[in-house]
């Protein structure tokens, strides 16, 4: 049949994560290899009240198409709890997607184009890479130690080339574990300061934080310059997909009409129900109880 594929797909492999977690999945393995969060860690019963709660109080509404940029809402929800946590986000600057995976897609399709330089971590997460490699940049890797991304690689990548992304998941980083400390954030901050670079901070892990203090976000040292990505699959539930996405106005924008040529919105009622689970539950009792059990599980694991 010729070229049948497209440029763009043909050199881009399966995901790594989705052929682990068919593994992972089987009732009888217990995986370390798939970032799944514990399955009876899920509020399932309050999640069922808030579905019901969502049909009494929308009725077939709640099966309408519905805004591209999210239930407002949920999106004032989010903004709250970054306030909360000292950062200056607001409603207008957040898009709701389908996970923060979504929220990669949406960013490579907007500002990449091919040969674009794109500053990873080495190790860098594989979803990312995968999510990226459709856009065929050129990926511009800076190696982690253990105070976070090492700043005079970062400075000479910078000098050599002219990238026009950084992805960095700075808290608890997939696939080493680290953390990026505030001196290290600072660092970066400063040299990224000088550029017209935009830092994506991936923020899927951040609370559930079971040693040390929660770091500084990029977001307050660059506000210009960083966007956020935020998922509720980790300290809720997986399987409805829902992330965000944190953006300056004039990203945004675009950011949305990518999205309009996606899927024209994530899901309405999963929106709704996330939203309606958060106002009539303690999130934070939940996470609590989760980073509890988690890090019994990672004592057990060192022992």
């Amino acid at each position: 049949m010729g070229n049948l594929f497209s440029d763009r797909i043909a050199d881009v492999p399966r995901s790594f994560i989705r052929e682990i977690l068919k593994v992972a999945l089987e009732p009888s393995m217990i995986s370390f290899a798939g970032g799944l969060p514990n399955r009876e860690f899920f509020p399932a019963e309050e999640i069922r009240a808030a579905t019901d709660k969502v049909y009494e109080s929308c009725g077939r509404d709640i099966f309408q198409y519905a805004s591209s940029e999210g239930d407002r809402n949920l999106r004032e929800w989010i903004a709250g709890r970054y306030r909360r946590q000292g950062l200056d986000v607001a409603v207008d600057n957040i898009l709701i997607t389908s996970g923060s995976q979504q929220g990669l897609d949406l960013l490579g399709k907007t500002l990449l184009d091919d040969g674009d330089g794109l500053i990873i971590e080495e190790p860098g997460y594989l979803g990312a890479i995968q999510a990226f490699s459709i856009y065929r940049p050129e990926f511009l890797p800076v190696v982690l130690n253990d105070q976070g991304m090492d700043a005079e690689m970062l400075q000479q990548t910078i000098s050599g080339n002219q990238p026009k992304l950084m992805y960095t998941v700075p808290n608890f980083q997939n696939p080493s574990g680290i953390t990026y400390t505030n001196a290290n954030r600072a660092h970066l901050a400063e040299i990224l300061r000088t550029t017209d670079i935009l830092l994506v901070e991936d923020d899927p892990y951040g609370d559930l934080r079971f040693i040390g203090k929660r770091q500084e976000s990029f977001y307050n040292m660059l506000p210009g310059q960083t966007i956020l990505l935020g998922s509720f699959s980790k300290i809720i539930v997986p399987g409805f997909r829902l992330g965000w996405l944190v953006a300056p106005g004039h990203i945004l924008d675009k950011l949305i009409i990518a999205k309009q040529a996606t899927d024209l919105h994530t899901s309405h009622f999963t929106q709704a129900i996330i939203h309606r689970y958060l106002v009539d539950n303690d999130v934070d009792a939940l996470i609590n109880s989760i980073t509890r059990a988690y890090g019994a599980q990672c004592q057990a694991m060192l022992d």
